[in-house]
């Protein structure tokens, strides 16, 4: 399942997701992954969950994230849940490309059984029409 969670910039996308994946942790029987720009909300985390600066990981388009996120998911069969801060910059997408990107997680999703649950800096109405019924959240 992909879930989104939309806004401008500045509108505390980051909070709410921190929110949630902090109060997953407590339920969660497999491992949480969260992906971000950097390491900046490290304290804000509870330390169950496993955070990945993919800064530091060389990924330079959409297609390089996708590969990043399979081989994640390929070394952690318990993986349960990841969450995507600042997804548009995580995965190197344009906004007019976000749809193909977002169709291939599905896929991988429901695959693997994996809930991605991704921050992106769009109002809902910005989305494809295709994708908006996966908004969550929209701020």
């Amino acid at each position: 399942m992909v879930q989104l969670v939309v806004g401008k910039k500045g509108k505390g996308k980051t909070k709410h997701l921190l929110d949630k994946v902090n109060t997953e942790v407590q339920s969660a029987s497999g491992n949480i992954v969260y992906l971000d720009k950097n390491t900046k909300h490290m304290y804000e985390l509870n330390n169950k969950i496993r955070l990945i600066d993919v800064s530091s990981y060389l990924v330079t388009n959409a297609d390089e994230f996708v590969g990043f996120i399979s081989g994640i998911i390929s070394q952690d069969h318990d993986l349960e849940q990841m969450y995507f801060d600042s997804f548009l910059k995580i995965a190197c997408v344009e906004e007019g490309h976000i749809e193909p990107v977002l169709l291939k997680l599905e896929k991988i999703s429901e695959a693997f059984k994996i809930t991605f649950v991704i921050s992106i800096s769009m109002d809902e109405g910005e989305l494809p029409a295709s994708v908006r019924d996966k908004v969550i959240i929209s701020l």
